[in-house]
């Protein structure tokens, strides 16, 4: 399993922590004291052994970078606050494509409970699993019931690239259709990468189009995201400046930065910066993305349990309710070589935490994002 979400753990030492001790902000820009206790976070994963870490916080209409470690272990170098360092951003790109989706709802090209069948007859059929009893919401809300891609061993997007592998999410949907239903439609939730394989599929045959070029014509270019992008099957490297990405594999750290895009595709393959991302996340929750009802629709939550603690799930969007009383929207991803969290609050706020590995020990998340986004 590669482009999953970051579970966020809210241990008694989180709650403790909480915001109870940030300075209040500044009238204008990243408050002195929001910038030494963010900096203190990634340090701490750093000091964990992580090969390097990046923050960027926005507050008061400022955003600043912050880092720590290195950008390749073999020459030490330090990753630099600028130029802003890209990053594979994992699951994040499902709030992006959630968000095209509902651009298409606004424009009544599709409903959010319509079957999936509506508008892909006849692909999803298997043991339990029948496209007529699925609707776009489920589908959107890891509410499906559909089985998980990934847990075939062919779907791994650092193998195929050693590989010389490339999938369609045709071939992905035919794998993960070799399982049985998790469950039936609705009365469940789990996090499932094939939903959003699907979502990309309901995209290109509603708008005759490539997902990417849909996702740069609605959310990339209106936003001025220029170092955000979706590659293009085949293209294994990072295209602007970043730091490598690592991973253990049988016991050796390995570079990990070099991945088949059309593995984890609309699901999970997308490049940003915590710049554009905090942008991003700012403008989606201040309506200038999906419009407002579509916007209410994101929002509106259901609980997942143990799945992801502390965090309730919309559609393509999570939220968590931080000990300090700020709201928090945003997502996780993590994919070979990176972890993310990026997201922020209605009133402005917003944090990217990436980290080019996964640490050894589950990182306190709400404690991060506290410190990031609490008044």
């Amino acid at each position: 399993m590669r482009f999953l979400p970051i579970v966020v753990a809210m241990s008694a030492v989180a709650l403790l922590v909480g915001c109870s001790s940030d300075p209040k902000p500044a009238t204008s820009g990243v408050s002195d004291g929001r910038k030494h206790a963010v900096q203190a976070e990634i340090d701490r994963m750093v000091e964990s052994g992580v090969a390097g870490a990046i923050a960027t916080v926005t507050e008061n209409g400022e955003t600043v970078v912050l880092t720590s470690g290195v950008t390749d272990r073999e020459t030490r170098a330090p990753i630099p606050a600028a130029p802003p360092q890209q990053t594979r951003i994992g699951s994040i790109s499902k709030t992006f494509l959630a968000s095209v989706v509902l651009q298409l709802v606004a424009e009544d090209k599709i409903r959010l409970d319509e079957p999936i069948d509506t508008y892909l007859p006849g692909l999803l059929v298997g043991d339990g699993v029948d496209g007529r009893a699925i609707t776009v919401r489920q589908i959107l809300r890891h509410q499906s019931g559909l089985p998980e891609l990934t847990d075939d061993p062919q779907v791994d997007e650092y193998r195929a690239a050693l590989e010389h592998r490339t999938m369609t999410p045709e071939q992905e949907i035919a794998l993960a259709l070799r399982l049985p239903a998790a469950f039936a439609p609705g009365t469940q939730w789990k996090y499932t990468n094939t939903n959003y394989i699907v979502a990309g599929m309901l995209v290109e045959r509603v708008t005759g189009a490539r997902y990417a070029d849909e996702l740069n014509r609605r959310i990339l270019q209106p936003l001025a995201l220029e170092d955000t992008y979706l590659p293009g099957t085949g293209e294994l490297d990072i295209r602007g400046p970043h730091p490598k990405g690592y991973a253990t594999i049988d016991g050796v750290v390995t570079d990990v930065t070099r991945i088949e895009p059309s593995v984890p595709w609309a699901a999970g393959a997308m490049v940003s910066t915590g710049v554009d991302l905090n942008r991003f996340y700012s403008e989606l929750l201040a309506g200038r993305v999906v419009p407002a009802a579509q916007l209410v629709e994101m929002r509106a939550s259901v609980p997942t349990g143990q799945q992801l603690e502390g965090m309730d799930y919309g559609l393509g969007l999570g939220s968590t309710r931080l000990p300090c009383g700020a709201e928090y929207f945003g997502h996780s991803g993590g994919i070979s070589g990176y972890r993310t969290v990026s997201g922020a609050t209605p009133e402005g706020r917003a944090i990217t935490y990436a980290f080019t590995e996964a640490p050894k020990s589950q990182p306190e998340t709400i404690s991060m994002l506290s410190h990031a986004l609490c008044p």
